[in-house]
């Protein structure tokens, strides 16, 4: 390559700079000269998998406040921890930040431990998570790769192998910049650089402290990348809700089974969420998974629909009201049920889906 397809290397030493200038303020973050956190940062960083600054800021805050300490929040109970999440999304996460923090409670006297290897072993704790921790937590030499740096370096080498085949090549050029110094301030101002001026579409090139090294705005095709393979197209399921009305007003509710898709939420009864293929055999036996005998009548608006991570969802809801009195059937799982007040069901643990069922049942906008 000549010269100008082939800039010299960057230097750690200019992105540290413009990070003093330009450093996002966040609620997780310490002020230059103070000790970070590590609860703050676990917390935070387990918060953000999948999710955008902008969202976790308010749950990040309720959770603090909350629980100060991570004494506090071992000392929680899931269900409790489960509320405050909602509407989060990825409801494993914490779940297994529940598990993690008391692990870390009674295995390692309430102090994270400041070993990737050990972070590891903690449940809900990744490579990415386990070395954000050790920079930014503990400010040891650990490459912090995310969606944001992975566009950074990708379009700083022009790496022309599309994710996510690319993974350990863009760790492997991430790992070559890290510096011994500052390595947590590094780490969190390469990913404000990929958040706020390396961005996917429109990046800010003029303000970027590395253009000058950066090989693909040297060609003009900093777009290009990352390259991504294109992903299939989401399969789509279906499913029935049951909202079933006493005439005291409270509306049943189920708790999910603690493992597997929105495990220990709280949720409207509902059937399986089967495809396409299986919909005409469920359409004979509407009512097979109604948690009551009732004169269920299917509501008249539209489908809710719902993304999960690997598939769309579309629900139709059923509605029927009953007595006090009223038994539940052998579908309903009657040791995970109860009834709830209208008036109650924001402090419930309803995942987005839930609540959109929910509004759609009663007619919210």
């Amino acid at each position: 390559m000549n010269s100008k397809s082939n800039p010299a290397a960057p230097q750690p030493e200019r992105l540290l700079a413009w990070y003093d200038r330009h450093r996002r303020h966040m609620p997780w973050r310490c002020a230059p000269g103070q000790t970070p956190d590590a609860y703050h940062i676990w917390l935070s960083e387990i918060m953000l998998q999948q999710t955008t600054v902008a969202t976790v800021r308010p749950y990040f805050d309720k959770f603090v406040k909350r629980w100060p300490h991570l004494e506090d929040f071992a000392a929680s109970d899931l269900d409790d921890v489960l509320k405050m999440w909602a509407g989060l999304g990825y409801y494993a996460r914490a779940r297994n930040l529940h598990k993690c923090a008391r692990i870390v409670m009674n295995k390692f006297g309430g102090n994270f431990p400041a070993s990737q290897d050990q972070l590891l072993h903690l449940p809900g704790i990744g490579p990415y998570t386990s070395a954000a921790i050790m920079a930014i937590a503990f400010d040891r030499n650990a490459v912090v790769v995310d969606g944001n740096v992975e566009r950074v370096i990708a379009r700083i080498f022009a790496i022309e192998k599309p994710l996510p085949y690319s993974k350990p090549l863009l760790k492997k050029h991430a790992a070559s910049l890290t510096p011994d110094t500052r390595p947590g301030d590094y780490a969190q101002a390469i990913m404000d650089l990929g958040a706020t001026v390396c961005k996917p579409k429109a990046p800010q090139c003029p303000l970027c402290p590395w253009q000058s090294s950066c090989r693909a705005h040297h060609q003009g095709i900093q777009e290009k990348f990352p390259q991504k393979i294109k992903n299939p197209a989401k399969p789509r399921r279906h499913g029935t809700a049951f909202w079933l009305e006493r005439e005291d007003g409270k509306i049943l509710l189920r708790k999910r089974r603690p493992n597997g898709l929105l495990g220990a939420m709280m949720e409207i009864p509902s059937s399986p969420w089967i495809d396409r293929t299986q919909i005409a055999a469920a359409k004979n036996q509407p009512h097979t998974h109604a948690p009551a005998k009732a004169n269920w009548q299917k509501q008249s608006c539209e489908t809710v629909k719902h993304t999960f991570t690997h598939f769309h969802l579309e629900m139709t809801i059923w509605q029927a009201r009953t007595g006090i009195s009223a038994k539940l059937s052998e579908a309903a799982d009657e040791e995970r049920c109860s009834w709830v007040s209208i008036n109650d069901l924001d402090n419930q643990a309803l995942p987005t889906l839930m609540r959109k069922i929910i509004n759609a049942a009663m007619n919210k906008p």
